[in-house]
């Protein structure tokens, strides 16, 4: 090691506790020496496997592959934690440097001739070369991806598509860019009379914001989720839910140098250029190719399937809030900004229930001891935690994972609090995957969220979303971290993306058990357990209000799909959103979940781009797999767990996902599980 990479913590040996990151010798400026040293790394362990004299084999080709890079990983996977968990203007300016030249970079490989020729040598003897299934099902992928990457383009064509995926990338990062720098620049300060009808968590939550963005107002309302809806469900200052609505819909489209309009309309013209060299007519046609969807035309089916119910009972929806809004005296028609407030008093006449009842029940701490509990019945798994384990940030918790027989697992990672110097949302990443090939490596997994602080001797409190959301995540990261495979790139969530949501939505519905609300769902002052009849209420409720969720998701997948589709063709970004919402006839009084320019999911790079679809195609998947538990009387059941964990969630992408599904559960779903999960069919 020279005496350079020796000072570079990127570049040393980590002597940390299971080798997690040095955080606190982290630099910014220590990525950019030690990105080029990975990239030259990366690209002289290329050029001897392309020029390797040896004929072409499994393992001097795939299997050499899949050890390449490793520096390039470490790095990489420490910069783009930090960029969307902790980012600042330093972090933020390399990112707009490095994300093209890591798009050229990946594209000289995949368009390296002598390399391709060596792949598909391997591939046309696959059949004689002995390998095993994992073996076959790498190459397959390897060679798959290659393809798809433009291995088989003419050089100009190849030089061309090195030019779009490098001004992708640098679109995709300045698009995230903006969205970030609106959301840490809007509040909106509360002075005490606004404060009037709001629960004492929200008050809490929106002094602790101001405290720590350091606001001349006492209190502010800012645009995490996990304080903008709660003020929008309670405030009864109709002036102050419209301002704030308003300014977190048009996140990414108030004009000047955070204005996403023109980088959208930028990406879907480079998009269709890059299918159509690809073979493909549309960016949909191109990216559903190689997902369980498989077409335009299928995803199509599935949201026009769910749409019509789902607007009916929208609309239904919408006439009970007109109704309790003029029996109360207010002479409005509902806006979209009023949606939330009379929602919560119909759900209270109702259910005799309200989220401000319930939050009390659902501490964070709780909650996150009940999605270990469901993780322990289900999978053998116990946590904890370590804090003797660097972290990034002080709110970021670490718990050591072992199995039943207390071997090591992996490590997981709890980042639950939202700042400025986080993105919104909630996500699943990694620091290090699981693999076998260069030794039994353990993962490395966290998830981010952006839940409200708590304030004084008050700890976070969780709405029933928010703890849904942590479930949800959680699943994801148990994909993760049960992840049992030798290769590195089919490990943990290496699956379809539109098959990738299973475990993590399925992982939802063990919330609303009665055995884990029982359990955990205890109030954070007297440690009483959740009522039964709220508990009841709950399980209930939980179709309530679905017409909105559904039609504010499938608008955004909808949207998502035609962007992407022979729909559209060079118009206006937002004229064209438009037009896509009064085709499918959009109630006026909601808004689509992720305008355009706040997509993060499409637009911050390829991520869900024509695939944002895939939630709803997993959760098909999910309510019947549910189901499979309670089938048998126990949702806890111990060989439908086994099967689950066999063929789901410590598979990665060893089988074609269809393959693994039924695996699991012996055949593929219905629509109707979806439907009747969702309240939308009786």
């Amino acid at each position: 090691m020279s005496a350079s990479s020796a000072a570079n913590p990127l570049l040393a040996p980590w002597s940390t506790p299971f080798g997690v990151p040095p955080f606190s010798e982290i630099k910014p400026e220590h990525f950019q020496p030690a990105f080029e040293q990975a990239l030259a790394e990366h690209r002289a362990e290329i050029d001897r496997i392309a020029s390797n004299p040896a004929a072409p084999t499994f393992e001097n080709t795939i299997a050499a592959l899949e050890n390449a890079g490793r520096t390039l990983d470490r790095v990489s996977a420490v910069f783009w934690n930090l960029a969307s968990a902790h980012t600042n203007d330093a972090l933020q300016a390399i990112e707009r440097e490095i994300s093209p030249k890591l798009a050229q970079h990946w594209n000289a490989i995949t368009s390296n001739t002598a390399l391709f020729a060596r792949i598909d040598s391997v591939m046309q003897s696959a059949e004689t070369a002995g390998l095993d299934a994992e073996q076959k099902r790498v190459l397959e992928r390897t060679h798959l991806a290659f393809v798809r990457a433009g291995a088989q383009l003419a050089p100009e064509e190849k030089k061309r598509l090195g030019e779009i995926l490098e001004r992708l990338a640098t679109l995709g990062t300045q698009f995230s860019q903006n969205v970030l720098a609106d959301e840490k620049t809007y509040e909106l300060p509360l002075a005490e009379e606004d404060l009037v009808g709001l629960p004492e968590f929200l008050i809490q939550a929106a002094r602790k914001a101001a405290e720590e963005r350091g606001s001349a107002a006492k209190y502010v309302i800012t645009l995490s989720r996990s304080l903008i809806e709660p003020f929008l469900t309670f405030s009864p200052r109709r002036d102050l839910r419209e301002q704030a609505f308003k300014a977190w819909i048009s996140r990414g489209e108030n004009g000047g140098a955070s204005d996403n309009r023109a980088i959208i309309a930028e990406m879907l013209k480079l998009r269709r250029e890059r299918a159509r060299l690809l073979g493909y007519k549309t960016f949909a046609d191109y990216k559903l190719d190689n997902t369980m969807a498989k077409t335009t035309a299928n995803v199509r089916a599935l949201l026009t399937e769910v749409w019509p119910p789902a607007k009916v009972r929208a609309l239904q929806e919408r006439e009970k809030l007109q109704a309790i809004a003029q029996r109360e005296g207010a002479n409005i028609t509902i806006e979209p900004w009023d949606w939330r407030y009379y929602a919560e008093k119909v759900r209270k006449a109702e259910y005799d229930l309200n989220e401000a009842e319930v939050k009390p029940y659902l501490p964070l701490d709780n909650v996150i001891e009940a999605a270990f509990y469901v993780a322990g019945r289900l999978f053998g798994l116990s946590f904890s935690e370590r804090p003797d384990v660097p972290v990034y940030h002080p709110d970021v918790r670490a718990f050591e994972v072992s199995d039943s027989a207390g071997n090591h697992v992996g490590l997981f990672l709890g980042d639950y609090f939202a700042r400025p110097s986080k993105r919104s949302g909630a996500w699943k990443s990694a620091y290090r995957r699981q693999e076998r090939l260069a030794g039994d490596i353990r993962p490395i997994v966290v998830n981010v969220m952006n839940f409200a602080k708590g304030s004084g001797d008050t700890p976070a409190l969780l709405s029933f979303d928010d703890a849904r959301t942590l479930f949800h995540e959680f699943g994801h990261a148990l994909h993760g971290l049960l992840s049992n495979v030798t290769y590195p790139s089919i490990s943990g969530t290496s699956v379809a993306r539109d098959f990738v949501e299973l475990p993590s939505q399925l992982y939802e519905h063990w919330l609303l058990t009665p055995e884990v609300l029982s359990k955990f769902a205890r109030h954070y002052r007297t440690d009483e357990p959740m009522p039964a009849h709220m508990i009841e209420k709950l399980r209930a409720t939980s179709t309530f209000n679905q017409g909105f969720a559904t039609v504010e998701y499938l608008s955004s997948a909808i949207v998502d799909i035609d962007f992407h589709s022979e729909l559209y063709d060079g118009q206006e970004p937002i004229a064209f959103e438009q037009s896509v919402l009064e085709r499918i006839g959009m109630p006026r009084e909601i808004v689509m979940r992720h305008r355009s320019p706040h997509f993060l999911h499409i637009f911050s790079g390829d991520g869900y781009s024509a695939g944002y679809y895939s939630y709803l195609w997993s959760e098909v998947l999910d309510a019947d797999a549910f189901t499979a538990f309670e089938e048998t009387g126990d949702v806890f059941d111990p060989d439908t767990a086994a099967r689950l964990k066999e063929f789901i969630y410590s598979a990665g992408g060893l089988r074609k996902e269809e393959e693994a599904y039924k695996a699991f559960r012996g055949r593929l779903p219905t629509v109707e599980g979806l439907l009747k999960k969702r309240g939308l069919i009786a």
